[in-house]
């Protein structure tokens, strides 16, 4: 390592944070940049650690440790710490499609396993990437290579999300002709119209998609695979397809009142917004959408978050964030240990711009929605909310979360976005291709593969492995590249 002392010698400092007053009057991103010398600073804190499970990606009691790309995380802090920015980007490129992205919204698994951070502050690795990538768009270094022979081989991704953009990407560089198909207006699925702009500036996906247009990607958007384009013309014209579609059917929650209007889908709600946002170019806030309202989010989980953000910048007049479950811990239990992936309470940023704004944080646990109430016009107007407990089931076992009588109480709604996850990828584009699917909707595959029941067709991402990661939807669009070319070409050098 550049230095052997450095995780002694200096502490964790992360990107400052404009304050959450200020930024939640505009869509723009709200973190600047430590300076280079102060970054090469935080590189210096990696320790070079025998065995580095930042970059191991294992399944350790369920959960994934480390980066599942396997970032060569060791190496790339090391060249950051010397100062040689290009040659830290170039074995960041080695594993990684996206930094960029991962950059800004992943949760850094790979922090949660730095050995640093057993006994102090892991290192600050995700910015530190994103520093280093910014540098290379920055100094023109950061290109998408272009095939110098085409195999004659073409490829359909039905998908423009992370997992369809990396497979793209790699099949590309391979040399067979690719086309992504996109159903919305715009390239880069939950990339695009999932992470509000303040998360992910959309300019960061353009950038990204321009260079990819430039070395001969074809995308077309507002097609949707399966109703605009049936299977049988994708497999007719190409020699291969991957589904990329993501795990897009929202979970609802059934309860009384369910058909009142006010009550909306998390990511419709988000995707609205951002579509609004850019077609106008940002100089028509949608505040309608939410301005005075007393907003309810069912679901505390990233999109969740994303929906505290969002209400609060469309001038909301309360936000109230449910959970199901109890408050994590705020320290690892004793049957947590690092290098699991700690299950701890954590404080995202939209709630801290909501107790910034309301004086306390908007979350409630244990509480659910018993009943949505209506006014004389059918818009909703309060909600009925319960509290649970946890109660172990007798049959099975297995604790679970049931409502505690007599707790009801109601309060104002006049906006509620349920934010419960997703239970799989949407029916219709799979029965198109006549593809198997699983017990969690999700497109079947061999353990460890990717090809589906039919021949030709291979899938990735969420639509595969369930709502997850951007990171993992990354790695799995990689792999699933490297399954299409080896199935092509008897062999893959990807």
């Amino acid at each position: 390592m550049g230095t052997s002392e450095g995780f002694m010698k200096y502490i964790r400092k992360d990107n400052p944070a404009i304050p959450e007053e200020e930024r939640i009057l505009n869509f723009r991103e709200f973190h600047e940049s430590l300076p280079g010398f102060d970054r090469e600073l935080q590189a210096a804190r990696c320790m070079d650690c025998g065995v580095p499970f930042c970059q191991s990606g294992l399944l350790i009691a369920g959960m994934t440790s480390g980066c599942p790309l396997h970032n060569l995380i060791p190496e790339m802090n090391d060249l950051l710490c010397q100062g040689n920015w290009k040659k830290a980007w170039e074995r960041l490129s080695v594993t990684h499609s996206f930094p960029e992205f991962t950059g800004r919204v992943c949760p850094a698994l790979c922090e949660k396993a730095c050995t640093c951070g057993l006994h102090d502050q892991p290192v600050a690795t995700r910015e530190n990437e994103l520093a280093v990538t910014e540098y290379a768009f920055s100094h023109g270094f950061a290109k998408e290579p272009a095939p110098d022979v085409r195999t004659g081989k073409k490829v359909a991704v039905a998908g423009s999300g992370p997992a369809g953009l990396a497979a793209a990407q790699l099949l590309n560089r391979r040399g067979h002709l690719v086309t992504v198909y996109e159903r919305k207006d715009r390239p880069g699925g939950l990339l695009r119209y999932g992470i509000p702009n303040m998360k992910l500036d959309k300019r960061i996906i353009d950038r990204r998609i321009q260079l990819m247009e430039e070395a001969g990607v074809r995308f077309i958007c507002n097609t949707d695979v399966g109703k605009d384009i049936s299977a049988d013309e994708l497999l007719n014209e190409y020699d291969r397809v991957i589904l990329a579609c993501g795990a897009s059917s929202p979970r609802d929650i059934n309860v009384p009142g369910r058909e009142a209007g006010g009550i909306r889908f998390a990511v419709d709600f988000l995707s609205e917004v951002t579509k609004r946002l850019l077609d106008s170019n940002f100089t028509a806030i949608p505040y309608d959408l939410a301005e005075g309202k007393d907003v309810v989010v069912i679901g505390g989980g990233d999109t969740g978050n994303d929906c505290v953000g969002t209400a609060l910048r469309l001038k909301a007049a309360s936000v109230t964030q449910l959970e199901m479950m109890p408050k994590a811990p705020d320290e690892r239990t004793k049957d947590n240990p690092w290098p699991q992936w700690p299950r701890i309470s954590k404080t995202d940023y939209g709630q801290e711009e909501a107790a910034a704004v309301f004086g306390k944080d908007p979350r409630i646990y244990q509480t659910t929605v018993k009943e949505f109430h209506k006014d004389e016009k059918g818009m909703l107007k309060e909600i009925t909310l319960i509290s649970l407990e946890s109660q172990t089931d007798p049959e099975s076992g297995r604790r679970k979360m049931v409502p505690v009588e007599g707790s009801e109480r109601k309060i104002p709604a006049g906006l509620v976005l349920i934010a419960a996850g997703f239970t799989g990828c949407q029916a219709y584009i799979a029965e198109a291709f006549g593809a198997e699917l699983d017990a969690r909707t999700n497109v079947l595959t061999p353990e460890g593969g990717f090809k589906t029941s039919v021949p030709g067709v291979f899938t990735a991402g969420d639509m595969h492995r369930g709502q997850s990661l951007v990171v993992w939807a990354i790695t799995e669009g990689r792999a699933a590249a490297r399954a299409v070319d080896e199935d092509l070409m008897g062999y893959s050098n990807l």
